[in-house]
């Protein structure tokens, strides 16, 4: 059995091809950590702009606990990009 396709889900902003990373390091030297658009939606929907996981979940097309799923993962990214120092790419997964 094959998994169930994913949802589309529908994200306002894209920064797609740029990234975030500590100043003075080239980013070829650098471990890079990849954010997808999805998670960065969800932090920003959640964090940024205060929507509770359900708003969050009704204004990207998809639950609430696919919205917690998908901020559990973009916070421990986050997390461990800026105490590590490493690099945060940003990828688009309809590409």
């Amino acid at each position: 059995m094959s998994p169930r396709p994913k949802k589309t889900r529908k994200c306002e902003a894209s920064f797609c091809g740029h990234a975030y990373k500590p100043t003075g390091t080239p980013l070829s030297e650098l471990k890079q950590i990849e954010l997808h658009r999805d998670e960065l939606e969800a932090l920003r929907l959640c964090d940024s702009e205060g929507l509770t996981q359900e708003e969050a979940g009704l204004r990207m097309g998809v639950s609430r606990g696919t919205i917690q799923r998908i901020l559990t993962v973009a916070r421990k990214k986050t997390s461990t990009s800026l105490a590590r120092g490493y690099a945060i790419i940003f990828v688009d997964d309809e590409e």
